[in-house]
């Protein structure tokens, strides 16, 4: 590469270019793994046309990497003006989709949008408005947190905590595993935003007590909808550790039940150091859903055990350089809305990546900027976009 050409390419780019790098990186990744795990898929529904899978994903990538140099190029000062709007729309649409949303892998996630055609997940904009709104929030309120009395409660503590419940609330009946990770994310970014341990103790143990309470009624139900699918999911990851599944396994035999993680873990085992190569995955054709919630499985199939580090590494790299920007950025709410961002992404990347390696119970969870789909692609390309948009006006260090 010519030095004129890199100097247009810093010129254009700016920001962490840590961050630019790895998710540069990363779609290169997902160009190569979702060309290959959408074979099956294009034999299926396309007549063996694999170009086809190839080059709508190839489109949602490069709109995606559209999305993060527009959305980096706004100061992200600008955000905050819109969060409380951004939450309110939100809302609107998850109550929508709540009455409206099309069914899709038997979820009613989806939102169609008139004339155009097309549908997105609700919980996307949720998560996103959410995070910001969270940051702002603390940004305004950042002295108040830190005192634990009535008066804070009311006036700082419950104005934050309303907004959380809400959205989660709502995303909850339709995608279990998504509500967890916003409320997840809420706290964490709570205790970095110094809230008082008090508080935060408080609403974790109304958090363990709802679990609690969620399991109790999960353990009776007899529901056939998304609370039996939970229920089956959760049964079928533990009743996969038992000697008798053991036994099994280790004559072949694979039931329902646990289908999905055995196939992946078949993937994972014959990847073993440095993989099969690109594009000579055999458990694509068996793994359901090898291009988005088990994509990871083929990664580590066809690069092995260091291509499934390297990916790893990468979203590890972005939460490092995340809390180097929250260590040196002026503002609060700039820092907390740059990890409030960042641990979202990292966290549900490691939680698809749990799930791939059966750590986790199966949670439709996608791996962020590599999964096949467009609202999560462009969500999270938004997302990064605001991270990168936080870290033009720092300093931060090189490696």
């Amino acid at each position: 590469m010519s030095e004129k050409t890199k100097n247009i390419l810093f010129y254009f780019t700016k920001g962490d270019k840590a961050i630019w790098g790895v998710v540069i990186l990363l779609f290169i990744i997902s160009i190569l793994t979702v060309y290959s795990a959408t074979g099956t898929l294009a034999y299926k529904y396309q007549g063996g046309n694999t170009a086809y899978y190839l080059f709508k994903h190839l489109s949602i990538v490069v709109f995606g990497f559209l999305l993060i140099f527009l959305t980096h190029l706004i100061p992200y000062r600008k955000f905050a003006i819109i969060t409380v709007l951004a939450l309110f729309l939100a809302i609107i649409l998850l109550v929508l989709t709540h009455f409206m949303g099309t069914n899709i892998n038997e979820a009613d996630r989806w939102l169609s949008i008139p004339f155009l055609g097309i549908s997105f997940q609700t919980s996307d904009l949720g998560k996103l408005a959410i995070i910001m709104y969270v940051a702002r929030a603390l940004s305004i309120y950042k002295d108040n947190v830190k005192t634990f009395n009535q008066f804070e409660f009311k006036n700082a503590i419950l104005p934050i905590l309303l907004p959380i419940f809400i959205i989660c609330g709502l995303i909850l009946k339709s995608n279990f595993s998504t509500s967890a990770l916003i409320f997840v994310t809420c706290i964490v970014l709570m205790f970095v935003g110094n809230v008082n341990i008090k508080y935060l103790l408080s609403i974790g143990l109304i958090g363990i007590v709802s679990f609690l309470v969620f399991i109790f009624i999960l353990n009776k139900s007899t529901d056939t909808g998304r609370l039996g699918t939970w229920k089956k999911r959760i049964d079928t990851f533990v009743n996969a550790k038992s000697n008798d599944e053991n036994s099994d396994l280790k004559r072949g035999r694979f039931s329902d039940a646990n289908y999905q993680a055995e196939q992946s873990k078949i993937a994972i085992a014959t990847g073993k150091i440095f993989g099969k190569g690109p594009g000579n995955s055999t458990q694509r054709n068996f793994l359901p859903h090898p291009y988005s919630d088990f994509i990871y499985a083929i990664i580590i199939e066809e690069y092995g055990f260091v291509g499934g580090f390297v990916v790893l590494f990468l979203y590890l790299v972005v939460m490092y350089r995340a809390l180097i920007i929250l260590i040196n950025s002026s503002g609060t709410f700039g820092a907390l809305l740059a990890f409030g961002l960042s641990f979202s992404l990292v966290f549900q990347g490691m939680t698809n990546m749990a799930v791939a390696v059966n750590l986790f119970p199966v949670t439709g969870q996608p791996l962020p900027f590599i999964s096949m789909g467009g609202t999560s692609i462009w969500f999270s390309s938004i997302s990064l976009g605001i991270i990168l948009s936080v870290s033009k006006d720092i300093k931060t260090e090189e490696f």
